[in-house]
């Protein structure tokens, strides 16, 4: 992340730009700044940090999945919650996102674990946390990138209609509770990971509610095919 500036696309920088001056993502950047000079790999790579964001502007998002943190493993980290490079073996939880849409959607099991055609239809694939240490799980939470994606996730619930907002696991859960179900529609289920995929994620037919719901409102479905 550059040091005085941050690239975003413009429509989200409309609408989120007011926060990179406040306090806490001036610390933010400051704390970035410091695991870099002490000399720990962060992941994503710096241009991939914003990818959710630069890959679905504000104003094409129709679903919105939000994840905790990006992996942390060598190369899995693309700025995307839940997906991995083409090439990167598909993460357990990712598998069993692609096993319920097989039994939802009766949709084939992809051969890569890239959701980037997802991100082009208007699925915004949201960590609540941007970055992370390598090797170490959840090791930039509570440093402030949880502001700044509850500040994104409150201005698509306050300024657009009819999305689907798809909470897997108690943690997505807690940071979806404010969204407006009067104006949105929210799904929620235990996460995909092989933990607790057996206690509500198959069979909870997200995907084809998610695509009636959208056609209802005329938004249009999402092709979930990879």
């Amino acid at each position: 992340m550059a040091e005085n500036s941050v690239q975003l696309e413009p429509s989200w920088k409309a609408v989120l730009g007011d926060e990179f001056e406040k306090p806490y993502f001036k610390a933010l950047k400051v704390f970035l700044q410091s695991e870099k000079a002490a000399g720990h790999v962060v992941y994503p790579p710096g241009k991939l940090i914003f990818n959710a964001f630069d890959s679905t502007p504000f104003d094409k998002v129709k679903v919105v999945i939000i994840g905790q943190d990006p992996y942390h493993g060598p190369g899995q980290a693309m700025g995307l919650s839940f997906s991995v490079p083409d090439g990167v073996p598909s993460p357990p939880s990712l598998v069993n996102i692609y096993k319920e849409i097989y039994q939802d959607l009766g949709l084939p099991i992809p051969k890569t674990g890239n959701l980037t055609p997802w991100t082009q239809q208007g699925v915004l694939l949201l960590n609540a946390m941007l970055t992370v240490r390598a090797n170490t799980a959840a090791s930039h939470q509570n440093k402030g990138w949880e502001q700044f994606t509850d500040a994104a996730i409150h201005a698509l619930n306050a300024r657009r209609t009819g999305l689907v907002f798809l909470l897997w696991g108690a943690y997505a859960k807690k940071k979806g509770a404010f969204i407006d179900t009067q104006k949105h529609l929210v799904l929620a289920s235990s996460h995909p990971s092989p933990l607790s995929a057996h206690t509500g994620w198959y069979g909870n037919h997200q995907f084809s509610q998610a695509n009636a719901w959208l056609q209802e409102k005329g938004l249009g479905p999402v092709d979930w095919r990879i």
